[in-house]
This record gives C-alpha cells, sequence and structure tokens, in this order.
C-alpha cells in the first residue's frame, strides 16, 4: 500500500498535473488527493468517455492527462480509445480499477469485466501494467508508462488492485456558484437554413485566434470542403465527444473555443452539458446544429424535435443560450454569443442534407491534431 503522494507527486514531477475521471471506492484515496491539492486539477465527468475526451482537450491545450475509472467504465471509453486517441494519436495515463479480481470477493456485477480487463485493454491495443503498491515500484511504473506514451503517442493503462492506495480525507473546494442564464429565443417559423450556410455565417465572424472544434460526421467534412485551418479540429469519430473535448481545451487556454455539435451527437452524451455548466468556462461558444436526422448515415431521425438544448443548457449552469431557426437569428445569436456571457449554447434548427460534392479532411487525424495542438500554443 501506498500514500496518494507517493504517485501524485512523481506523477507531478513527470507533467501529469490534469486529471478526470468517474470515481470508484478503490479510487478514492487517489481521486480525494488530487480534489484536494491547489497544485492539480480534477475534471469529475458524467461518464468515463466523457472523462477521456475532456483529458484528450487538455492533452491538446499542452497538458499532461491522467483518466481514472472503475474497470466496469472501461465499456463507456471503447469508443473514444478506439476512435479518438487511437486515430488522433492522443496519450492518456489511465488508472482503471480491478474490481472482481479473480479470487477476491466482490459484487457480481463486476465477475465478468474482472477476468477481462486486462484481455480487453490488449484487444484495444492498450499497453498496461499493475498499479505500484509500493513506493519503491512507483517510479519504474511512471517511467515505462511515460516512455512508452512518448513513443506511440497512444495511451497507457495502470491496473490497480484493491487497497493499493491509503485512505485520504476529501477537502474540495467550494462549489462554484451556478446561476440562472439568460435564454433567447430567435426563432421566426420560416424556411430552416442548410447547415453549410450556418457554418458559413459562423466562418464569417469567427476571430483569428478561435479554436473550433466540428463533431464527426457531415459538420467535420463540410468545415473543411469550406475553408481548411489550422484553428480547427475535424473529429473523425467518437460521436457525442465534441462537447467534452470542447471543455478540456477550454479549461486550458485563454484563447475563444467554439464546438460545432449536432443535434444526435449532444444527444449521445447530453451529460457534458451538464460538466460543462459547472465548469462554467468563459471562453466556450458550443453550437447545436441540430437537423433532426442522422445525416451521414441515410437520414434516419433522431429525437430532437422534442428537445429543448437552449432550455437544457440553461439548467445546467450555460450562462446564455439562444434557440433559432434562421440565419438572421443565428447571425444575431453568434454576435451576442461570441461578445457576451460564456458559456453560451446557439440551438440552430436546420434543414436536412449536404454539401455536394462533399470532400473529406486530407490530412490523417494524428497531423490534425498537432496542427492544432500547435495553433493553441502559438
Amino acid at each position: 500500500m501506498i500514500a496518494a503522494d507517493d504517485f501524485l507527486a512523481p506523477a507531478r514531477a513527470l507533467g501529469f498535473d490534469f486529471y478526470s475521471g468517474v470515481p470508484c471506492s478503490f479510487l478514492a484515496p487517489l481521486i480525494n488527493r488530487v480534489i484536494s491539492d491547489p497544485g492539480l486539477d480534477y475534471v469529475g465527468a458524467t461518464s468515463e468517455g466523457e472523462a477521456l475526451a475532456i483529458a484528450a482537450g487538455a492533452w491538446l491545450a499542452g497538458r499532461k492527462s491522467v483518466v481514472m475509472c472503475q474497470n466496469s467504465g472501461l465499456g463507456n471509453t471503447v469508443n473514444p480509445l478506439t476512435s479518438l486517441n487511437y486515430p488522433f494519436r492522443i496519450p492518456t495515463l489511465l488508472i482503471v480499477t480491478w474490481r472482481g479480481q479473480p479470487g477476491l470477493e466482490d459484487e457480481p456485477q463486476h465477475e465478468l469485466m474482472g477476468q477481462i480487463t486486462a484481455e480487453l485493454l490488449d484487444v484495444m491495443q492498450v499497453p498496461h501494467a499493475p498499479f505500484p503498491s509500493d513506493e519503491s515500484g512507483v517510479a519504474e511504473v511512471l517511467e515505462k508508462a511515460y516512455k512508452s506514451m512518448a513513443i506511440s503517442g497512444l495511451p497507457f493503462a495502470l491496473i490497480m488492485a484493491k487497497g493499493a492506495v491509503a485512505a485520504e480525507t476529501l477537502d474540495p473546494p467550494p462549489p462554484p456558484p451556478s446561476p440562472a442564464g439568460d435564454l433567447h429565443d430567435r426563432s421566426s417559423g420560416g424556411e430552416r437554413p442548410a447547415r453549410a450556410e450556418a457554418l458559413q455565417t459562423l466562418l464569417a465572424v469567427t476571430p483569428g485566434d478561435a479554436a473550433i472544434i466540428a463533431t464527426t460526421g457531415k459538420t467535420g467534412r463540410e468545415l473543411f470542403t469550406l475553408a481548411d485551418r489550422r484553428q480547427q479540429l475535424y473529429q473523425v469519430g467518437s460521436m457525442g465527444c465534441a462537447g467534452a473535448m470542447g471543455l478540456g481545451v477550454a479549461l486550458n487556454v485563454k484563447r475563444p473555443v467554439i464546438v460545432i455539435d449536432g443535434d444526435g451527437a449532444a444527444l449521445m452524451k447530453l451529460g457534458a452539458l451538464a460538466t460543462i455548466g459547472a465548469h462554467a468556462p468563459d471562453n466556450l461558444l458550443h453550437l447545436i446544429l441540430d437537423n433532426g436526422v442522422h445525416d451521414s448515415t441515410g437520414g434516419q431521425a433522431t429525437v430532437s424535435p422534442g428537445v429543448s438544448f437552449a432550455g437544457a443548457a440553461r439548467a445546467c449552469g450555460y450562462r446564455s443560450s439562444h434557440v433559432c431557426d434562421s440565419l438572421d437569428g443565428f447571425a444575431v445569436a453568434l454576435e451576442e454569443g461570441l461578445a457576451g456571457a460564456k458559456p453560451c449554447l446557439i440551438h440552430l434548427r436546420t434543414a436536412p442534407g449536404s454539401l455536394s460534392p462533399l470532400g473529406r479532411p486530407t490530412l490523417a487525424p494524428s497531423q490534425v491534431a498537432r496542427r492544432f495542438r500547435d495553433f493553441l500554443a502559438s
């Protein structure tokens, strides 16, 4: 058994100072110490996949990040690990608990995952090692993880057995205030614009120092087709992770950060709205371009016609939110969103369909990620 600082101090010496995750009783001492340490940053997520996306955004902004979760939550990380971290070559240190470890009594829901934790990491090509059980092994395992991530650009996992870290009390900071934000309905009921028209409207007013993260599917492809710039990152997978990644970026830069989401993607990880609202970065503008369908898979309907994204954002602590269905309303909302209180969400209802011909990013995802990271550092 080690003390939390036996691990956290040498990890910080290697640059690991940004943490995200979802709690587990095995992890409680480590999480409690991270939260209580003013020299470390911790963002609690609503799901393990969201935590991984937040950490990816933090890495893009120049931080070395750690994600902590229970092994049962590995199921929620499969998509971002394989379609975000892997293609974009984003390294993240994972600390995964070993609930259901064979030979130890545990709850029945952990039995199967306890048997396959290491094998699941192997299948996802995530190298791993046991979390150190004594102080003398900490430096060696951290060095192994650090070198692996430096060479591959991919995550490395440490599997934590029960009782690996001694208990720690929690000294949390005071909760941030969550004032009710303003909601503006700019709907006119007329013909809805095409998504490409909305993107052109956005590009015309985007500040030169703003970072843009576009969700997967035709949104990113249209943005690339209209204007490819180093300040833009096109998510080619990891559906639903754009908002969380934008949060990870926004918490670690001063420049404006614009997330372009879709209705299907935003619905997939709606909990990210609560995390964004709670941390309330004052530089994040969150757009949801809602055409009511899964456009890139054949136009199947989403449930967005019955959803008020702007109302949800307001309830989650966004400082302002707008709903609109025309380019004129969108232009007004953009002007206010860029200049006013943030985080701000703009929900624009658009018509289905996309540009034709429609291009695809010609750079590999890893090149897009490093170009974007260089832009953020400039």
